[in-house]
């Protein structure tokens, strides 16, 4: 039977790469968040399937979790010599992959189908699937008025202070083919939703029409995997983010969050349950070293299968 994984960035990939270390890759499904996708310096960048892509080959920078080990940069200062724009960072092994990209999209091949190839020559064996072929642009009404995810969380590092979030082109996007298929399959032994960031990961997946609908008639167990942890996020700005949409930074109000979406969450041991009022289990969900998301993997697929 297969897994179900909706995932973002850094904190989904650690789990993936657990799943990986104890199910055959090939019962392992990655439907990716691409809200954070943008066009950069004429190039398509997709950071959370690049990050699962370096992660799952053995690629990922260990001490950032993100970009590529032993990168150079020689393209970059090139470019600040030449008075280019040089606040999201594009190494040079990662320029690949943008280039393909953009090259393969320019002549009418989708992001799924890039994807697949990629994961395929790098040898990353579970199937890894965008949101959606189509764009769809998270942006953010702040402060400092209405910015672009990547302008918000890496030219200005999460600092303006979050009123509200949109996923732009998502009423019209379609899910990409085999999402809600894998997700509705009766051969789906649990869907796991990641640590990732709720309303910047997650909810861009839930606004394409027919993955939530999808979640709610699965016969699948639906799973998340706590981000907070000991009261506060991991890494990243989920906690200033809730603090900024008036939510209490909390396991209780990541549940309230997904609502009756969730049939269990995860939570970590740190924090109470009392507030939650559907099936959990407390676990050390902090994943510093391959052991530790093996075992958050191990907990969060023996918890799912408890509800079945």
């Amino acid at each position: 039977m297969s897994v179900v994984v909706l995932t973002g960035g850094v904190g989904g990939a650690k789990l993936v790469l657990g799943l990986t270390q104890i199910l055959p890759a090939d019962q392992i499904t990655a439907i990716v968040n691409t809200g954070d996708d943008f066009r950069h310096l004429g190039l398509w960048v997709s950071p959370d399937l690049d990050t699962l892509l370096y992660t799952l080959s053995g690629k990922a920078n260990a001490v950032q979790g993100w970009g590529r080990e032993g990168e150079t940069w020689t393209f970059l200062e090139t470019l600040r010599t030449l008075g280019g724009e040089d606040w999201f960072a594009l190494g040079d092994g990662d320029l690949a992959l943008h280039v393909l990209r953009t090259m393969r999209m320019s002549r009418g091949d989708t992001l799924a189908q890039i994807t697949a190839d990629f994961a395929h020559h790098w040898g990353v064996g579970i199937t890894m699937l965008p949101m959606s072929n189509d764009a769809v642009a998270t942006s953010l009404e702040t402060d400092a008025g209405r910015l672009a995810f990547q302008s918000y969380f890496v030219e200005r590092r999460c600092a303006p202070v979050v009123e509200r979030i949109t996923f732009d082109g998502a009423k019209q996007a379609r899910s990409a083919p085999g999402v809600c298929e894998a997700i509705l399959s009766a051969d789906t032994r649990t869907i796991l939703i990641a640590p990732s960031n709720p309303y910047l990961s997650i909810d861009p997946l839930l606004a394409v029409p027919g993955i939530e609908a999808a979640l709610r008639a699965a016969t699948a167990p639906v799973v998340a995997v706590t981000p907070i942890v000991g009261g506060d996020a991991v890494k990243g700005p989920t906690a200033k983010l809730m603090r900024e949409l008036g939510v209490a930074v909390s396991p209780a109000s990541v549940a309230a969050h997904y609502g009756t979406l969730l049939d269990g969450f995860l939570v970590d041991e740190r924090d109470p349950t009392a507030q939650l009022s559907l099936p959990t289990f407390a676990c050390d969900t902090l994943m510093h070293s391959l052991a530790d998301r093996v075992r958050v993997a191990e907990s969060a697929l023996r918890f799912a299968d408890s509800l079945r």
